[in-house]
């Protein structure tokens, strides 16, 4: 069972510009949302990714990685540090649409639409608990089902196959969320498949999410690691990958 190309999609008028070696749709939450409900109606394969500039930053120097993201129905920008990127080369975006928001409205529309739900990833019992808040936040929410991320992947999709879900939210990290979504799309069955992340931790309410002025001031990066010193590796990655970008944007005015 092979994807739709972009191109083939109808009704959908949306622009992908090209960051670097990633390119991203330039849409709004709301269009984003559209987009993905849009798919689920019409019955059309949907993969969704959501690089933030970390993952963007590897997927320059991963080429498996970034072909399977620029080969993806939607790739939403997930962090100020993409936004400043697009800025710098000139061709900016109109917004961050962060993947756990994006996560959240979905859920809202699919409550309303009657679409079912399957949670995959994070440790044993977090999708489980992500999948009663998310219900008790939005009533008529259907969870046709939740799996942890520690079981084999065969498990995992044998349960996804057997709730019959409309949509699918892979929540393993990247880029390991990513190659499960390629290397499955044949085998699995919902129409809709995102990579979120670290998203359930915070809907089961086992991780918090930065405050309201940190995200406002697009700080949400120094909150987690401030939270997590460890990630001071990835979070290296921001200023060579906005240098990348300063680097590419001065070599195209040299070349013009």
């Amino acid at each position: 069972m092979e994807y739709n190309k972009r191109e083939s999609t109808e009704g959908v008028g949306f622009i992908r510009l090209q960051i670097l070696s990633v390119g991203f749709d330039n849409v709004t939450m709301d269009e984003a949302v559209d987009i993905a409900v849009s798919y689920i109606i019409r019955g059309e394969r949907c993969r969704i990714v959501t690089p933030n500039a970390e993952i963007a930053y590897q997927a320059e120097r991963d080429k498996e990685l970034q072909d399977i993201i620029n080969a993806s129905q939607l790739v939403l920008p997930d962090g100020v540090g993409v936004i400043k990127a697009s800025r710098i080369l000139g061709t900016p975006l109109k917004e961050k649409v962060a993947g756990i928001d994006f996560a959240d409205q979905l859920c809202k529309r699919l409550a309303q639409t009657g679409h079912s739900l399957f949670l995959y990833g994070a440790k044993p019992g977090i999708a489980q608990a992500a999948g009663a808040k998310l219900k008790e936040k939005y009533p008529g929410l259907v969870v046709a089902g939740t799996f942890d991320g520690y079981a084999p992947e065969e498990e995992a999709i044998k349960a996804v196959n057997l709730s019959c879900a409309d949509a699918l939210f892979v929540c393993l990290g990247s880029p390991k969320q990513e190659h499960f979504m390629e290397n499955n799309r044949s085998v699995l069955t919902p129409v809709l498949m995102a990579g979120l992340g670290g998203s359930l931790d915070v809907f089961a309410g086992a991780a918090r999410r930065a405050p309201d002025l940190f995200i406002r001031l697009g700080l949400e990066w120094f909150y987690r690691l401030i939270k997590q010193p460890g990630r001071i590796g990835r979070v290296s990655r921001l200023p060579f990958y906005l240098l990348d970008a300063a680097i590419r944007k001065k070599r195209g005015k040299t070349d013009a």
